[in-house]
């Protein structure tokens, strides 16, 4: 693909027609500054953060809407009936469950936060040097005794 001239590849490239189409929505009259396509406006460079924002506000609704539109509206005993794991729903829903399992939950969270900390420590980790090695080896060394203290109570026991 080649270019006629100079001007027809920075017209292309620097987006002129753009800025001259968003003067036109603007209603105002895009003016080119020294500095290759850009212009003198500094609306200009918010304007596709709001077109992305409009979007992303809008974007949720017109979907909402359009399902709206074609969903089915003729619900039977089947359709009203609580869907779990396709097996007919036994006894109530507001049943206690036994401690163990928010113990469980309770303990993935806190390992799987702490370890999300890994991971700015390996971005800077050769600015660090052996000062960041040794407090990254703390760290972990912390997180694997809690490990240890509840596996040894149990904690991880289903039974």
């Amino acid at each position: 693909m080649g270019f006629a001239d100079e001007d027809e590849f920075r017209v292309i490239f620097t987006g002129e027609k753009m800025t001259g189409l968003l003067g036109i929505l603007l209603q105002t009259q895009a003016q080119p500054s020294a500095a290759a396509g850009r212009t003198s406006a500094p609306i200009y460079g918010y304007v596709p953060i709001i077109i992305f924002f409009l979007i992303a506000i809008l974007f949720p609704f017109v979907l909402l809407g359009a399902s709206r539109l074609v969903q089915r509206r003729v619900f039977g005993r089947d359709k009203l009936m609580p869907y779990e794991c396709g097996i007919d729903p036994i006894g109530d829903a507001r049943e206690r469950f036994s401690v163990r399992f928010y113990i469980v939950a309770m303990l993935f969270l806190v390992f799987d936060v702490e370890t999300i900390f890994l991971f700015p420590w390996a971005v800077i980790y050769d600015r660090l040097a052996l000062f960041g090695l040794v407090e990254m080896l703390v760290f972990i060394g912390i997180l694997i005794v809690g490990y240890y203290y509840a596996w040894r109570k149990g904690a991880l026991e289903w039974a």
